[in-house]
């Protein structure tokens, strides 16, 4: 029967001991200084005690009506004592959430311990990306707090307008997150993973349409390569070396020596400077190599093809060697299909390595492959036919001048 124990017996007992007052209602004695009421119950056969506080603030008619109070919670199954532990549990990881950096302070750490191996452009685009697209919408979020749902509102906007943004945006977004999550939690997602889900959520892209930059054919190399040989100029240097190396436009007049291996005759571009992100090894033929040995000579600079104060060259320095050779009418980009042309055409290489030799993203690990280990060997037996194809052309036209 509930009620059985006396506020007067409750305020005089010392004796340490559990003292039923009913209906799961107990006064718990430790000593003289430790008396505490407590409500003892049972759930899916365990037995549980709630602790309803201390005698010294809790009176006997107070602990009652908590105890009543604990009572209907436990008949509608609720387990008191855990859902107690498991709210406190949820404040401490909301703590420690709390305390974590935030994205934006994470990223900015990442930019910094990072930018000093990148390009000047790479670390100037890091930071302005993000500022632009990532932070207004995930800045002030630590990384446990980022939904895919977050990636979604700041790609959509662009993604379709934007699509080479978009895609560097996620990109990064994706590698600060994994950068800053335990490597032993297999559990963990990354909500900015171009998952299913997410790609059937974002806009629908309209399929690329391919860009035809006007190229020279292969044909006309034999009345060109003479007129560029004797062309003043770094810029000039520039271009020959673009064609023999079929690099892209940026990637060589932002070379440096400190990517060219003499004496394996290989150019070494990094990640951050090519199309694809992904570091690309460049076998030199003799032409090649001549004209870095051109351009070492006397040189200071860390860039192999300087303009005016050390820095490179703009994008419209080799288009006017062009101009002024009278071949206005094709583009320097073009040369990597004039390559492309004459290497299907004119030799018997497979598809793998004439793909490689041009960078382009590998569609499967089989070309791929040929970007690695001796693989490089079969390129550089292709750029060697590419030089002596363009120097036999050089010999044609003085034999036909002579």
């Amino acid at each position: 029967m509930a009620g059985k124990l006396k506020p007067l017996e409750v305020a005089r007992q010392v004796t340490p001991g559990k003292y039923p007052d009913g209906d799961g209602l107990y006064l718990i004695v430790a000593s003289a200084t430790s008396r505490n009421w407590s409500y003892r119950y049972w759930i899916k056969g365990k037995e549980r005690w709630h602790g309803l506080g201390s005698l010294q603030d809790v009176s006997l008619r107070d602990a009652r009506i908590k105890r009543d109070a604990a009572r209907q919670e436990v008949r509608a199954g609720v387990d008191i004592v855990q859902a107690q532990r498991s709210a406190r549990e949820e404040a401490k990881a909301e703590m420690v959430v709390a305390a974590a950096p935030t994205f934006k302070e994470r990223a900015e750490r990442y930019i910094k311990d990072n930018e000093a191996k990148w390009s000047k452009k790479h670390a100037a685009q890091w930071p302005s990306s993000l500022e632009q697209y990532a932070y207004p919408t995930i800045g002030h979020l630590r990384i446990a707090e980022i939904l895919p749902s977050h990636i979604f509102e700041l790609l959509e906007p662009i993604w379709i307008k934007k699509r080479e943004t978009s895609n560097r945006v996620r990109g990064r977004i994706e590698t600060i997150i994994a950068k800053n999550v335990d490597i032993d939690d297999n559990e963990f997602r990354n909500p900015a993973e171009l998952t299913k889900q997410l790609r059937e959520k974002l806009p629908k892209r309209p399929k690329r349409k391919p860009r035809h930059h006007p190229a020279l054919p292969y044909a006309e190399i034999p009345q060109f390569m003479p007129q560029l040989a004797g062309a003043d100029g770094s810029a000039a240097q520039a271009l020959r070396f673009l064609i023999f190396t079929v690099c892209r436009t940026n990637e060589v007049l932002g070379a440096r020596w400190t990517e060219i291996d003499r004496p394996r005759a290989i150019w070494k571009i990094p990640g951050e400077r090519m199309k694809m992100d992904e570091d690309h090894s460049v076998p030199l033929s003799d032409p090649a190599l001549a004209i870095l040995d051109k351009m070492r000579d006397g040189s200071q600079s860390e860039l192999i093809f300087p303009s005016v104060g050390d820095e490179p060259f703009s994008n419209m320095a080799m288009l006017a060697v062009l101009d002024r050779l009278g071949y206005g009418h094709v583009t320097v980009h073009g040369f990597r299909a004039t390559f492309a042309t004459w290497a299907e055409e004119c030799t018997d290489y497979p598809d793998g390595v004439r793909e490689a030799a041009l960078a382009h993203k590998y569609k499967n690990e089989t070309v791929a492959a040929y970007q690695r280990g001796a693989k490089l060997e079969k390129r550089r037996a292709l750029m060697s036919d590419w030089a002596n194809f363009c120097a036999a052309a050089d010999k044609v036209v003085a034999l036909r001048s002579a």
